[in-house]
């Protein structure tokens, strides 16, 4: 078996999760049972052989990750909606995929709005009182990272969210403890620490400061130039941040511990201590993308393909 990195995200009352040919989706329906939907897929990258590729691979990872995220969590919200139909027919299919990429624009269009446009046109600002172009960079880093970080504390206050935050750290300690080798129980998925170097969260830390350190590089003092610059470097941070997760998640020395130490400290608000039900939706959906007894003998006898 070849050593495989699952990845997940929580959405409401349950988990995604993502092996190498397919993602799960696991949620905790208000009657108890657990609903489980398993949908094929292998990464585009993949496929065109551009998993080799630094950077253009960051970039392919990021878009379909942020689309298979946002079709999962609609996903789960269907079993709690009030009038849920059995039946769906085709061209109601066809509306619903089509609310789905609206949903993926709107949702991509708030995010560079509130975390890259604003805080740059605020840091903008400050040329009209000082020429120091690295002023005005190093304050719009700060400010992205002060909004983040706001941003989240705010929301976790929301009970819903408290509550995925908690199926967010219930995915991570299922991972670390498919990854430790341990049998997954609910028990055992418990004793696993809540935070991981892979998360979604360290990516959009690291981003935060790869832009730092890339846009201190483009100057300029025309406030739409500024502004469009912001948007067309994404990919480039987006695919240089990727590449300095994989290797934090891949390493241990010195050097990942310090890549990581940021991201794993802000999952200390967007992970929450999980309970035994909810490591148990965790622990199915990982068991419908991976063999698990295989890879936790791979794991135990290190015999992984090489």
């Amino acid at each position: 078996m070849k050593q495989v990195r699952i990845g997940g995200q929580a959405v409401l009352e349950g988990i995604m999760m993502r092996g190498p040919e397919s993602y799960s989706l696991a949620v905790r329906k208000s009657d108890g049972e657990i609903a489980v939907d398993v949908k094929p897929y292998r990464s585009f990258s993949e496929r065109k052989k551009l998993n080799k590729v630094p950077i253009v691979r960051g970039v392919i990872n990021f878009v379909e990750s942020l689309y298979i995220g946002i079709k999962t969590l609609m996903n789960s919200s269907e079993y709690f909606a009030e009038d849920e139909s059995d039946e769906e027919d085709t061209e109601t299919a066809g509306d619903g995929k089509g609310y789905l990429v609206v949903t993926l624009i709107i949702s991509l269009a708030f995010a560079i709005g509130l975390f890259v446009l604003l805080p740059s046109f605020l840091a903008g600002l400050l040329l009209k009182v000082t020429e120091y172009q690295w002023v005005a960079n190093l304050t719009e880093g700060i400010l992205r990272l002060v909004i983040f970080i706001v941003y989240i504390a705010l929301i976790s206050r929301m009970e819903d969210i408290k509550r995925t935050f908690m199926y967010h750290g219930a995915e991570h300690k299922t991972i670390n403890c498919l990854e430790a080798g341990d049998d997954l129980t609910p028990e055992n998925v418990l004793k696993h620490t809540r935070f991981h170097k892979r998360c979604g969260t360290s990516f959009v830390f690291i981003v935060m400061i790869i832009s730092i350190i890339v846009f201190m590089f483009v100057r300029t003092d025309v406030m739409w130039l500024r502004l469009l610059s912001r948007i067309l470097l994404i990919p480039v941070i987006a695919g240089l941040s990727y590449e300095v997760l994989q290797y934090a998640g891949r390493h241990e020395n010195s050097c990942s511990r310090i890549l990581s130490a940021p991201g794993l400290w802000v999952q200390r608000l967007t992970t929450k201590e999980p309970d035994l039900a909810m490591a148990e939706v965790a622990i199915r959906a990982v068991e419908e993308v991976i063999d698990v007894q295989e890879y936790l003998n791979c794991v135990r006898n290190n015999s992984f393909e090489k």
